[in-house]
């Protein structure tokens, strides 16, 4: 990924995504907003505790930085499934109701989602001139949300899986994510290979989950060939990225978008 260290708000963006010029994207942080700790600073998150002027007045200044109307900002409830909505010229704007991803093939619709350990999946079809965004944490790993959002892609817009090019963003990584039987067992059933995915842990009960390499897995077996991994931990850069694990729970949301413009 490639750091802007943009005087109001720092942001990133994939290498791959920038040699689009009808795109553009970026991975919010945590900084440059107004709200106090635990939520400090760049909260976009309505549900942790944070007032919601707070809230509004970070929308407010990320989306100034990128010339982006607060009104145009379309989101999802998120859920921690795999269900895709379509945002189109007559549905944007807010949220488009319960699913953890959003495609379009409408310019100057700016598609958001938010995260904490969570991870960003930002994709975009240079031939179709179509994009998506997917959040992606154990339970959307486990029902396959980066594959269902690749299949919507295809469904809706007529998008080819080895047209697409893939940013796997900031998330918790292998380093940090210990997880529990249930969630082992939830990975396992719904991957072919998990060596690389779930990792030996101290105990024989645990492993650590590698949430990039298990939702690039999903994508290259969807057909995806172009995936940039930024292989930044959240919970171990908590001086850029909100973490819920590694802020024990009480935490923000950092922000990502994606948006067609003109080609």
């Amino acid at each position: 990924m490639r750091f802007h260290n943009h005087r109001a708000i720092p942001y990133f963006t994939f290498v791959g995504l920038d040699t689009y010029p009808g795109l553009r994207h970026a991975v919010l942080t945590r900084l440059g907003g107004v709200s106090p700790a635990p939520w400090d600073s760049l909260n976009l998150g309505w549900t942790v505790g944070d007032s919601r002027e707070h809230v509004e007045t970070n929308y407010r200044l990320w989306a100034e930085v990128f010339g982006l109307r607060r009104q145009d900002l379309t989101t999802t409830w998120q859920v921690h499934g795999n269900r895709v909505l379509v945002a189109d010229a007559d549905h944007y704007g807010g949220s488009l109701g319960q699913a953890d991803a959003l495609i379009t093939a409408t310019p100057f619709v700016p598609l958001v989602q938010r995260y904490a350990d969570c991870t960003p999946i930002l994709l975009y079809d240079p031939v179709r001139h179509a994009c998506g965004i997917a959040h992606a944490g154990w339970q959307g790993t486990a029902s396959r949300c980066a594959e269902a959002t690749v299949r919507a892609m295809s469904e809706a817009f007529g998008s080819d899986p080895a047209d697409l090019s893939v940013g796997i963003g900031p998330a918790i990584g292998p380093c940090c994510y210990e997880v529990g039987a249930d969630v082992i067992a939830a990975i396992r059933a719904s991957h072919r290979q998990t060596d690389r995915i779930l990792l030996p842990a101290s105990r024989p009960d645990k492993a650590y989950l590698d949430l990039w390499q298990a939702n690039a897995a999903q994508l290259h077996e969807a057909g995806v060939r172009h995936i940039e991994i930024a292989g930044l931990c959240t919970a171990c850069r908590r001086d850029l990225f909100f973490s819920h694990r590694g802020d024990g729970g009480r935490s923000g949301r950092f922000g990502a978008f994606i948006m067609l413009a003109d080609r």
